[in-house]
Parts: C-alpha cells; structure tokens; sequence
C-alpha cells in the first residue's frame, strides 16, 4: 500500500541514511571513541605504523612482517610508471583547460587506466587484488603529471627507491622531500586511508554490487570525494582559513567575521562530523604534526595554525562544534606548500586503498545493494480526472 505524504512525514528522517547500518564490513569500525582498521587503532598506527603497512593491513588483510612488507612495497613501487597515452592525455587537460579541476582529471586517468589495463574486467580476488596494488602505484603519478604540466614542467619519473608518500611529494614537486615533509605525509595518509561507508566507499561499493570493474567503482569513489561536503572539505577549510585571514588584514576581528557567519548561516569547512559528535580522533594528530612541519621547515606558517586555533575555539565556544582532520590538513599541506587544488586529490592517493578494500569485500560476498525509498509525493491520482 502506498504512503500519502503526511503518513510519509511521520516516519523518521532517513535523510542521508542518517544513523541507519546497511551492512557489515571486516575493513573498519567508526564509533565515537574509536577509529579502527581491522582491529588498529588510528592513533597507534600513525605512531607506530609506516602508510604501506597500512596499505598492506587494508588489501592483505593482515599486518606484514619484514618479509612480507618489502615485498609488498617493492612491488607496488615497480608499478608506479604511468602508460605514454595516459601521460600525454594528462598533460594535453592542464595546457587546454588548465581550469579543470584535479579531481575530474584524476577520474579521467583512472578511466583511462583501465583500458591500458589487461585484467580491467576480471573481478576475481587474485585479479583485484593486483589492480589495487597498480592503482595506489599510479594515482600519485597521475596527481604529479597533471600538477607539474600546470606548472608549466615536464612530470618527473616515479622513484622506486622513495616510500608512497615521498614519491606523491617528488611526484608533485620535482624534488625529493625533507624527512618531517615524508613523514608528515606518511602520517596524513594513514588517517586518510579508510574511514568506514563514508560517502565515497559506499558509492564504490554500490557500483561493485552490481559487479562491475574495480575501475569504475574507484572513478564513482573520486566522483564522490570531489564535493566539498566529503574530500573536498580540506580544500574548502583552507580557502575559508584564507578569507578570514584577508577579513583580519582588513581590521576585522576574527570574532566578528565568526559571529557574521552565524549571523548569515555561512557554512564553515572542516567542523562537524557525523560521527564523531565530540571530536574527530585524527584531528589532533594531523595538527601536532603539522606544527612540528612548522617548527622544523617552515616556522612562518605556523601563523595559520594560531589563527586557526582561535577559530577552533570561537566554534567550541558558541556552537559547541569540533574540527575534523580536514582543517588541520588544510593547514598542514598549505604549510608544505602543496597546491590547494590537489589537497583531494592526495586524498585519494591515501583513500584508493580503503576504496579498494571494500570493493574487493564486497565482491567476495555480493548482493546487488538496493534500498527501499519513503516516497513523499501525491496520492493516488487519475489521468483523466484533470
């Protein structure tokens, strides 16, 4: 029987599957309290763990020992180099529309990607497993061709002999990082690397339930993480971080540009979770980290950290609102000089390894997902009645 639509506003808002489980996984657990890859806790492993032991825990399933973790490394390293007609087509989108944004180029390559690839429409697990190895080897190269292509640079070989995330830095950069830039990377690669049906994994997963190819799921999974609601909130946090610091150049207080925006219900990036309602546990990691990059490397630049710390406080105070890892990172990676507009981007440099677990999960143990919807509109109703 169907619904009219004051039945229909009774029931409970469903909006945005808004506290509903709609399945299980083995890849992660987000509670209030805790954050945890297969039974790791975050704040232990962006202690103790490097990203590619991560990496390792997320598509393997286990943590590596010695052995296991250089053969893992050095094989997802050997697949770093990028197909010429992907290279080409990279740079051919940055010189003619060097507007595009990085994250519609990065689903362009990984599109592009597959059809270089020759296990593209296997979806057994040996096959997926491989092309979750290619696919974290590749994306930071894709990232650095079309970055240095807007530049105005040729992109730079992959180095085999440099961790994940010192190659996504030179990759971008042309030259080889400082150790604290590694391992402040390292570390923010890890607390991005897989956060349970967040928005994007759950758009994979869809996709992979009907059973396509890992490809298509990874480009639905970027084609999500681009709205500044989800991945591109980093980017978002920044530019709002800049706007007020422009605003307090202009002799207004940071106070007043916090309580404007209240005023005018402007939506501020980097706070709120839906999850963690009293803090998000990697916030606080991501930001130590980030000052330590000032204090070592770059100690001018801890004057967004403050700014951000008295931002930080204006929301707790009034709206009682904690920060999410985004605003630290915006901080951090505009700290070590990386472009604004690849701030998603190297989010899915991290992220493609979660995305990929759960693709992998759920084509082990698939049921094409297809919700029931509330439907809110008109009764019953006769064509020919008018």
């Amino acid at each position: 029987m169907t619904q009219t639509t004051e039945e229909t506003k009774k029931q409970p808002d469903s909006r945005g599957l808004a506290g509903q489980v709609i399945g299980e996984t083995s890849v992660c657990a987000v509670n209030q309290t805790q954050l945890m890859y297969r039974g790791y806790e975050i704040a232990d492993l962006a202690a103790h763990a490097t990203f590619e032991e991560v990496a390792h825990v997320l598509l393997v399933g286990h943590k590596p020992n010695a052995e296991e973790l250089k053969a893992f490394s050095d094989e997802v390293a050997s697949y770093r180099a990028i197909p010429t007609a992907v290279r080409d087509a990279i740079v051919k989108i940055a010189k003619d529309t060097p507007e595009a944004h990085p994250m519609s180029v990065l689903r362009t390559a990984v599109s592009l990607l597959s059809h270089t690839c020759d296990l593209c429409e296997d979806n057994s697990a040996e096959a997926e497993l491989l092309k979750s190895k290619m696919l974290l080897a590749k994306i930071p190269t894709c990232i650095g061709t079309h970055q240095r292509a807007l530049d105005g640079k040729e992109p730079v070989e992959p180095d085999t002999s440099l961790s994940h995330a010192a190659n996504l830095l030179w990759c971008i950069t042309g030259e080889k990082p400082h150790d604290i830039s590694a391992k402040v990377m390292d570390v923010s690669l890890i607390l991005y690397a897989e956060h349970d049906f967040n928005a994007s994994t759950f758009t994979s997963r869809v996709i992979a339930s009907t059973n396509s190819d890992m490809h298509s799921c990874v480009c639905g999974g970027i084609g999500a993480l681009k709205g500044n609601l989800h991945g591109g909130a980093n980017e978002a946090a920044m530019e709002m971080l800049s706007d007020i610091m422009e605003a307090t150049s202009g002799g207004q207080t940071v106070d007043e540009y916090m309580q404007h925006a209240f005023e005018t219900k402007k939506k501020l990036m980097g706070f709120g979770h839906r999850v963690y309602k009293n803090g998000d546990h990697r916030a606080g990691i991501l930001r130590d980290w980030g000052l330590k990059y000032c204090e070592e490397v770059n100690p001018e630049a801890k004057a967004w950290f403050d700014l951000g710390d008295e931002v930080q406080g204006i929301m707790l105070r009034d709206k009682n609102i904690f920060p999410n890892v985004d605003f630290p990172c915006g901080m951090t990676y505009f700290a070590m000089g990386i472009p604004v507009p690849q701030y998603t981007p190297i989010f899915v440099a991290s992220r493609i390894t979660g995305w990929c677990a759960h693709i992998m999960e759920q084509h082990q143990n698939n049921r094409i997902i297809r919700p029931l919807a509330q439907y809110a509109g008109e009764g019953i109703r006769n064509w020919n009645d008018g």
